[in-house]
């Protein structure tokens, strides 16, 4: 039987021009394929290019453009991902980004512009987005200019390749250059098995940027990714790997201030009881706190500097969350709909610390493997306190996982607060909230992470000041602020893709 199969694509040239031309080409059209990276050299609009190339790969599958893309920049920008690749060593694969969408779903329907760039906001970079209906040719060539004059910066584009009479339809890619004189930009095409870099008109490169994803609705455009200067351990993150993700973004964003507006709420338990009463039932699955994934080989009596130096931080944020007048009044709602037998919608279950020993060492053996299989099974789960130097003993999480066959270790450090705990150890039974983050905290975070014009359609003044204070982001102590900025910019970029499905 014939097995069908495609070695590589001719370039349409023109209206591209390969970066590399092959030996047989005349001298005088190799000279000026020459010039171009020499002049935009020369320009001084190439110095992102060493960089990107020194990280350059191919896509590791045919949809995840946008995944190898964002791993070629968040390497060339030296951002340490506080995860191992393999081994010990940490680096960004396209087969590491699936916090905001599984694998699997990518592989076949490929990813949308506002999770490539929730992915970078995830993985600890600043990230600037650029709609083409948006922008303009003229601010996306200063951009250009900018991006590709300096290498503390990145610009990664979202375009249709017919614009340049290739096949395929949307894709990512990053840019390499720019030549002033001839107006042209250098893509790095992540998808080489296709077409090598190649030099591209600028203007043309806008129209097919210019153009709508059928699959969103929206129009594909540019982002800038630089380096995020703030510390890289975080506590919370918004997930979008379950199917009702585009549910409870749309309820935080667009239902939640139309059920105010034409509410009468008088206090701020009239708020909380409205927000978590109403919620999808995803909610929870909507916020995530992350634990530290140790190496397999590692000891499970001594911590590295580098690791007692990430949980300190998480366990401060929780410190600092735990002590906000919105936590005390979170908690305060908890205890009171828990006593009084009320069923909390989808907060109604108790999250004790042997479930999600269960859990999250199943989510680390997929990270210390690599592999994206449901197939796993927790043999074994112990929850331990280890002895550090300092006068606090650190909570771990030690397991045997069983990935088809093969027994994997995965240890896991878990953040702790020695805040008061008050009303919610009542709520929570058996499950003390000054052990881990609870669910408490994280409806806090998520809360903070709301965008600020929420509370203006509440119609009770008294009340609406008192949620924009319990809310204010710029009376947080810097740690709780950076932790909040993040969850706000990730909510910022899903809001963009909503109600839609995932396509390059």
């Amino acid at each position: 039987m014939a097995l069908a199969g495609f070695y590589r694509r001719a370039l349409p040239s023109p209206p591209a021009i390969e970066f590399a031309s092959p030996a047989g080409k005349a001298s005088e059209e190799r000279k000026t394929l020459d010039q171009l990276f020499t002049e935009a050299l020369a320009g001084g609009t190439a110095e992102g290019f060493f960089k990107l190339i020194s990280y350059y790969q191919t896509q590791s599958e045919p949809a995840y453009c946008g995944l190898a893309t964002l791993a070629i920049v968040l390497n060339a920008l030296a951002i340490d991902p506080g995860r191992t690749w393999k081994g010990p060593w940490r680096w960004f694969d396209d087969s590491m980004l699936d916090c905001c969408e599984p694998l699997e779903k990518i592989k076949t329907q490929g990813i949308t512009f506002g999770k490539v760039a929730c992915l970078a906001v995830c993985n600890g970079a600043q990230v600037e987005t650029f709609r083409a209906d948006q922008s303009c040719l003229e601010d996306f060539r200063k951009h250009v200019i900018s991006c590709t004059s300096s290498d503390d910066c990145h610009l990664i584009v979202s375009y249709h390749r017919a614009a340049f009479k290739q096949t395929g339809t949307g894709h990512f890619s990053p840019i390499g250059g720019y030549h002033a004189g001839k107006d042209m930009v250098l893509i790095l095409d992540v998808a080489r098995f296709k077409y090598p870099p190649h030099w591209v008109p600028l203007p043309l490169l806008w129209e097919g940027m210019n153009t709508i994803d059928k699959a969103t609705g929206h129009h594909r455009g540019f982002m800038v990714i630089s380096k995020l200067q703030k510390a890289t351990s975080i506590l919370y993150t918004m997930s979008c790997r379950h199917e009702g993700w585009n549910i409870v973004a749309k309820y935080l964003t667009g239902d939640i201030p139309l059920m105010f507006s034409s509410g009468n709420l008088k206090d701020v338990n009239d708020v909380l009881c409205m927000v978590f009463k109403s919620a999808p039932p995803d909610l929870r699955e909507f916020i995530k706190w992350i634990a530290e994934v140790r190496r397999p080989d590692d000891s499970s009596t001594i911590l590295s500097e580098e690791e007692k130096g990430r949980l300190t931080l998480k366990e401060e944020v929780l410190k600092q969350l735990r002590e906000t007048e919105l936590f005390k009044h979170v908690t305060r709602f908890l205890a009171i709909q828990s006593s009084l037998c009320n069923n909390v919608g989808p907060l109604d279950y108790e999250e004790k610390l042997a479930d999600i020993a269960a859990n999250v060492c199943c989510q680390g053996a997929k990270l210390l493997t690599g592999r994206s299989s449901n197939k796993l099974c927790c043999k074994k789960t112990d929850v331990k306190l280890i002895k550090a130097d300092s006068k606090d003993p650190i909570t771990m999480i030690s397991g045997t996982v069983i990935t088809d066959g093969t027994e994997q270790r995965v240890d896991m450090l878990i953040p702790s607060s020695q805040t008061e705990p008050a009303c919610l150890c009542d709520f929570e039974k058996n499950n003390c909230c000054g052990i881990h983050p609870s669910i408490g905290d994280g409806l806090t975070a998520l809360l903070f992470a709301l965008p600020q014009d929420t509370w203006l359609s509440l119609k009770e003044e008294k009340c609406q000041k008192q949620m924009k204070d319990l809310t204010s982001v710029d009376s947080l102590p810097t740690l709780l602020q950076e932790e909040v900025l993040h969850l706000q910019r990730q909510l910022h970029f899903l809001k963009a893709d909503l109600n839609v499905s995932s396509s390059t």
